[in-house]
């Protein structure tokens, strides 16, 4: 193999788009899936590549750092793609030393992984960290967030995730590990995990539950589909300068009120329901602690330096989402457990 590529949380939802990508774009590279297969983790996700020669599977987890120390023996990395965190913000808010220890002394282990095994050869690995626009705080109605945007985090998961940028950065610096790091705006696609606010909205729309919206539904975001974030990690992995940080957005802002319009408007002609049943459902709910406005993303950078942009505007990404879920009711049916709806149902309804 021309390459050994170790791919952490490659079994969750971003992860495992980039997992695919790789191993079907590059044969002649290992790829190597490392994930605890915590709640949002699913093998279920990558069943179509589980069989290819150039992909391996290794459950655990990155807190560990005897087995993350083993692991590099195993397979002298010539490249980490970090991607395993814990990432839903509700979640944070409930339990922070979960993300306090997944999200930095994770990071941290795997830092101090990839350069102890090639300290003496440092130039032949590189270390990709990938984080999020939360990091940046809170926008009001103007303004995007660059690459040079002041660090302002809210809550605890987007504290962890600035503490494990700076600290990506901190061992570039003091022991010149080669590092990227992009940013990117809220994902969505196929494979989500029904927490997140587009696949809730299309199950519960479906089995005609209540939508939850926070407050008035009035927070924005910039939408980024799946998969066209895994061809910016493709592209800043293997062209982006070391040292830099790449923002990625989709270059497109909703409020939450309107994409949930938006998508019962699709729910319903999809489902053969009269149009309006499903904006009944809307159910607004006490607002979550510390709730950001607006995030924007500025991804002009990686766009000019590297060549890339969204390939599908917002409604295209919606309607191809809405489709995968609808043809995908078995996976959707596995992940939704018992477990899973006592959550839910003290997350939003039990407060």
């Amino acid at each position: 193999m021309n390459k050994t590529i170790l791919i952490t949380g490659g079994a969750g939802f971003i992860g495992s788009h980039v997992v695919r990508l790789f191993v079907n774009k590059y044969p002649d590279y290992k790829i190597v899936n490392l994930d605890k297969l915590t709640y949002a983790g699913n093998l279920e996700n990558l069943s179509d590549i589980k069989e290819t020669q150039n992909y391996i599977f290794e459950k655990g987890d990155i807190t560990d750092t005897n087995f993350i120390e083993n692991l590099f023996r195993k397979y002298d990395f010539d490249g980490i793609i970090h991607l395993a965190a814990e990432s839903h913000v509700d979640r944070s808010i409930s339990d922070p030393g979960a993300f306090i220890q997944t999200n930095i002394v994770g990071t941290v282990n795997l830092l101090n992984a990839a350069r102890n095994f090639r300290k003496d050869n440092l130039e032949k690995i590189r270390f990709y960290h990938i984080s999020t626009d939360e990091v940046y705080g809170s926008l009001k109605d103007i303004g995007f967030f660059t690459e040079q945007t002041a660090y302002d985090p809210r809550s605890p998961y987007s504290a962890s995730k600035a503490s494990s940028d700076h600290l990506v950065r901190a061992y570039m610096h003091t022991y010149k590990l080669p590092v990227v790091l992009s940013n990117c705006s809220n994902n969505y696609g196929a494979n989500q995990f029904p927490e997140k606010l587009i696949p809730l909205a299309i199950n519960n729309i479906k089995t005609e539950k209540p939508i939850p919206i926070y407050g008035k539904g009035e927070n924005i975001r910039d939408w980024l589909f799946v998969e066209d974030h895994a061809s910016a990690i493709d592209l800043i992995f293997h062209k982006g300068k070391n040292g830099e940080t790449y923002n990625i957005g989709g270059n497109n802002e909703w409020t939450n009120i309107d994409l949930i319009h938006k998508l019962c408007e699709i729910m319903d002609r999809k489902l053969g329901r009269p149009q309006g049943s499903s904006a009944k459902l809307i159910t607004f709910v006490k607002d979550r602690a510390g709730h950001d406005l607006r995030y924007a993303i500025d991804s002009s950078k990686i766009q000019k330096e590297l060549g890339w942009k969204p390939s599908l505007q917002f409604e295209e990404g919606l309607e191809k989402t809405v489709d995968w879920y609808l043809n995908n009711e078995t996976w959707l049916n596995n992940i939704i457990s018992g477990k899973y709806e006592q959550y839910y149902e003290e997350q939003y309804f039990k407060r």
